[in-house]
């Protein structure tokens, strides 16, 4: 394992199993200094013990830098994957053959597209669909129409390296207040996936918060319900769920053709297991998503598959157990 390697993979584990951010973010700098390094540098230092003199190299860093140009699996590595355990396969985990829903650098994730797409092509995924934010949640650097446009180009080119693996075009979208997309209408129609999802006003009343959704899930262009109830179950974010007539917005993505995002992320498990067999009970279809901000994220597609199975959902009525034309062509 060759040290820069060993780095993104400590980093992966580290983001697969929820590690903080600070702690993943200094492997993947130091896989970036030496991404820009000359092998003979690197050997120098490593014999000079000088790796931690350069600007984001560490004691930790530094140790698993050697022990992989030496030839070794470095020992932070080796723990790691110790101490992850693999969830039992299901039927449903061997059907997937992409995600509907990932984040870049080019937003809120941590890592750009082409590693984002390694990372997937790596986990056996045929096609992953970018799903940057939507200019509105500025928190999240979401994109101006002029940067997605920027990104349409990008993805043509990363996609032209990466055949047969395709990076399918795409954004999460805000759901305005009023239940307008937060993007422009042309480009919308230019995207291969388009998950539409509340990020604001989270607490309005019941009733025009279901207004607000069902305007969002009639557009033409819309494929997703993201994150439906927006809650927050683990940390200091910690958030309930907002109301609305389930009944009425199910039965809406049911006649819209709008798949309901089962969402992995493990502070979200969205929607909950009640809301989810009510979704599954009025014959919706699904997307079982990771909603992935790092690489290692992208492998967190197990819960959504185990809650979706025992909701009694089978992967026909999945958007991401198709191939890639599947999704594009429907």
């Amino acid at each position: 394992m060759e040290p820069e390697g060993a780095l993104r993979r400590i980093a992966f584990e580290l983001e697969r199993a929820g590690a903080p951010t600070y702690r993943v973010q200094a492997f993947r700098r130091a896989a970036a200094v030496l991404a820009a390094m000359p092998a003979a540098e690197l050997a120098q230092r490593i014999a000079d013990g000088t790796l931690q003199d350069l600007r984001g190299i560490g004691p930790a860093t530094a140790s698993a830098i050697a022990q992989a140009a030496a030839g070794e699996r470095p020992d932070y590595l080796v723990r790691l994957e110790a101490a992850y355990e693999s969830p039992p396969p299901t039927a449903m985990r061997a059907a997937l053959r992409g995600d509907c829903h990932t984040h870049s650098d080019w937003s809120d994730g941590g890592s750009p597209p082409l590693e984002m797409a390694e990372a997937a092509q790596a986990l056996g995924h045929e096609w992953m669909a970018l799903t940057d934010h939507s200019p509105r949640l500025s928190v999240a650097n979401g994109l101006s129409a002029e940067r997605l446009a920027e990104q349409l180009t990008l993805i043509e080119k990363l996609n032209a390296d990466l055949a047969p693996f395709r990076i399918l075009t795409g954004i999460e979208v805000d759901i305005l207040e009023d239940g307008v997309l937060d993007q422009r209408e042309d480009l919308l129609a230019r995207l291969d996936v388009v998950v539409a999802s509340v990020h604001s006003k989270l607490r309005m009343p019941a009733g025009p918060m279901t207004e607000r959704m069902l305007a969002a899930v009639a557009s033409p262009h819309v494929d997703v319900l993201g994150h439906c109830t927006g809650r927050m179950m683990m940390g200091g974010r910690r958030r309930p769920e907002s109301e609305f007539d389930a009944d009425t917005v199910f039965a809406a993505c049911r006649e819209n053709g709008v798949a309901v995002e089962i969402n992995c992320r493990p502070e979200r498990q969205d929607p909950p297991d009640g809301l989810l067999q009510q979704a599954a009970d009025a014959g919706c279809l699904f997307a079982i998503d990771t909603d992935a901000h790092a690489p290692g994220q992208l492998d967190w597609l197990d819960n959504g598959c185990e809650r979706a199975e025992r909701a009694g959902i089978t992967p026909g009525r999945v958007l991401n157990a198709r191939s890639a034309a599947g999704v594009t062509d429907r």
